[in-house]
């Protein structure tokens, strides 16, 4: 079962300062996962996680993991100024980015950052737009579907990222003509996998194609980014990723395939979101609200605006009622939000206490894409992010929207 990082007792204190909906992560946890990562990848000298700064773009958030060694994975031009702003530039940024705007691949140039091309036409227009750097990678999609076993993990054929092995193997050759020095390979294959074999199965895949580059063109790499992918259990029947036996899987693959190949010291990357956060943040929301008509509804003070997964994906995320934890689970809601959107539900048809309004609802694993996601449709406004510090103590990270942030955007538009 799924147990909240906060009781009761600490959300009634809480909300005397700040009230709900906000998102509150937490510190330690956080900080404990950032350092088993890093151990178990420690086998391999050059490891580096860039942390995907998508999944839960906060300057505290990123600090916190800078402080533990993660570098940032930006996509964007607002993901790389917030790299900026916090102090982390140069190779301690991924820049893996699609259908990228020229002033993107300019600014990612001018902080150093290493750029991951999506795309094989993307090598020309990096070379009008602002020339080769000498460390560059490249983004790979072998096609296809992407199987473990006899399970089907996802479908790279249809997926608009990456190269395929010829255009791969031209871009390389291009980029090292047009200067470039220092080559890594990139791949994201299959999204939120809960199995410890994927980034061993796409390691293998990985170190297999850098030997053919190297004994097709002489290109030797020096790194390979594992990107994404490892993620976590929503369901509370499921067993959770262990990082240290991927870790050894990916270190087994390694050995049998590029050691032989004089591929030794090629480094490790990885660019991990929902495995590094989501655990590690809670959707906290109030009960203002119970209706009774076919079904049996509670209504909180939070809506799809501070947590889009269940609205957009149907995705399940496990629901705690504080001070309730222990009550059995004996009546049937749906939790909703106030948007004029059925889809607002954070939970249908869930099992659980009893709710009476007033109740404190902790929504699990939103730390990663869960304000992050967030819009303002129905002139809806975004909650504030809270961390809760190691010493036990909680601060504001991020203030919630005013209606007047909501209209700033339209000053001077007011007159017909």
């Amino acid at each position: 079962m799924k147990k909240a990082f906060v009781t009761k007792e600490m959300v009634e204190n809480i909300v005397k300062e700040f009230p709900t909906p906000f998102h509150i992560y937490d510190e330690k946890a956080i900080r404990e996962n950032a350092r088993r990562l890093k151990e178990a990848f420690s086998w391999n000298k050059g490891y580096k996680e860039y942390f995907a700064v998508k999944a839960t773009p906060n300057p505290t958030i990123l600090r916190i993991l800078n402080e533990e060694g993660c570098g940032t994975d930006c996509s964007s031009y607002a993901e790389l100024l917030m790299s900026e702003k916090v102090g982390i530039v140069g190779s301690e940024i991924m820049f893996s980015s699609n259908d990228t705007p020229a002033e993107e691949f300019v600014y990612a140039r001018e902080l150093g950052a290493t750029i991951n091309l999506d795309d094989y036409t993307h090598v020309q227009f990096l070379k009008d737009t602002c020339g080769v750097p000498e460390t560059i990678s490249c983004r790979y999609n072998p096609g296809g579907t992407f199987s473990i076993s006899t399970t089907i993990m996802d479908n790279p054929g249809d997926a608009k990222y990456g190269m395929t092995k010829e255009q791969l193997f031209k871009a390389y050759v291009e980029l090292k003509e047009a200067g470039a020095k220092r080559f890594g390979l990139h791949s994201f294959l299959a999204s939120n996998t809960v199995t410890n074999e994927y980034y061993p199965t796409l390691a293998k895949i990985l170190f297999e194609l850098a030997v053919e580059l190297k004994n097709e063109t002489g290109i030797e790499l020096s790194f390979i980014n594992l990107s994404g992918g490892i993620g976590i259990p929503y369901t509370p029947d499921k067993e959770p990723n262990d990082i240290m036996v991927i870790g050894q899987g990916v270190k087994k693959a390694f050995e049998e395939v590029l050691v032989p190949a004089g591929l030794g010291d090629i480094s490790i990357f990885t660019e991990l979101g929902r495995f590094m956060l989501a655990p590690y943040g809670h959707l906290v929301t109030k009960a203002i609200h119970e209706k009774h008509t076919h079904k049996e509804y509670i209504g909180v003070d939070a809506c799809a605006v501070n947590l889009m997964r269940p609205a957009m994906y149907g995705a399940y995320h496990h629901i705690t009622v504080l001070g309730k934890e222990n009550e059995p689970c004996d009546y049937t809601y749906d939790v909703t939000g106030s948007l004029c959107e059925n889809n607002d539900k954070f939970a249908i048809d869930r099992k659980l206490p009893k709710i009476d309004k007033g109740d404190y609802l902790v929504i699990h694993d939103t730390g990663a894409h869960g304000f992050a996601m967030g819009y303002n449709y129905n002139g809806k406004l975004k909650s504030s992010e809270l961390l809760l510090k190691e010493d036990g103590s909680v601060k504001m990270i991020r203030r919630a929207e005013t209606v007047e942030d909501y209209f700033a955007t339209l000053e001077g538009f007011w007159e017909v």
